[in-house]
């Protein structure tokens, strides 16, 4: 019998760790990153501040979020969970929000298609720094074995809450933001998610006055197009195409999970 494959190295960069999904980035390399989340949390003595967990609309990326829950929820730490894939930044602005002891993001911003990854966000919002990261990637590293506990199991205790971060968002940014002048203006925008987790957050903003929003791209595509979902050309050449051939004032462009964005004029 040969000896068993030790486990990948999982190792943080600023912004996460992402990888190829069903190579590097598997089920049980979520849950050994949520094992070290959890053990982050545990040590402050901050479970019941409990954790937000988001996602993008990437392949399986919910399915993703929901192992990394029930590893947390394992260890008595209750989850936020989002009710659909918001933009990242919804994440942390939820982090904040809540006053929760960390942050879990499944996504691979504007990676190719074929990776995912996962982020963690400090109590701040912002991404996990040395201090955090270091607590995380020891706990991978020692691979001890992982608990679970269902996720159906945990919600129907209320440990778990669906969250849609909208209304709270709309607010903050109603603080430095004149956004019923904005929805008078008469104009027409263009906006291209990219397939991304941005789909319907600008058109929902913005809607309600005489602006004019058309939003491209609105379906689940994992695939995204073939194309990588980053806010540059050749990426946005279809949008940056329709602008120039007229009707619309300016266009915004967004990456795979809206924490990237780009505009073009007419």
């Amino acid at each position: 019998m040969s000896p068993a494959a030790a486990p990948s190295p999982i190792v943080f960069g600023t912004d996460g760790w992402r990888a190829r999904i069903a190579d590097e980035f598997t089920f049980e390399n979520v849950r050994r990153c949520a094992a070290g989340v959890a053990r982050y949390v545990v040590e402050r003595g901050e479970q019941a501040k409990g954790v937000v967990i988001a996602y993008d609309r990437r392949f399986a990326s919910e399915h993703f979020a929901a192992a990394a829950a029930e590893v947390l929820l394992a260890s008595d730490i209750p989850v936020a969970y989002a009710a659909h894939a918001v933009p990242t930044q919804m994440s942390s602005f939820e982090v904040l929000e809540r006053g929760a002891a960390a942050g879990i993001v499944i996504t691979a911003s504007h990676n190719p298609w074929t990776d995912n990854g996962f982020k963690v966000k400090a109590p701040t919002g912002s991404a996990g720094g040395p201090e955090m990261l270091a607590v995380i990637e020891k706990a991978i590293a020692e691979d001890a074995p992982i608990e679970r506990r269902p996720f159906a199991d945990a919600e129907a205790a209320g440990l778990v809450e669906r969250f849609d971060p909208y209304e709270g968002y709309e607010r903050y940014v109603r603080r430095t933001v004149d956004l019923d002048g904005l929805k008078a203006a008469d104009v027409s925008v263009l906006v291209e998610p990219l397939w991304g987790a941005g789909v319907g957050w600008l058109p929902r903003l913005l809607a309600g006055g005489r602006i004019r929003v058309t939003e491209l791209h609105q379906e689940r595509n994992p695939y995204f197009g073939g194309v990588n979902p980053e806010p540059i050309r050749p990426n946005v050449d279809e949008a940056l195409g329709i602008l120039s051939r007229g009707g619309y004032d300016m266009g915004l462009l967004l990456d795979g999970d809206a924490d990237r964005a780009g505009a073009a004029d007419e």
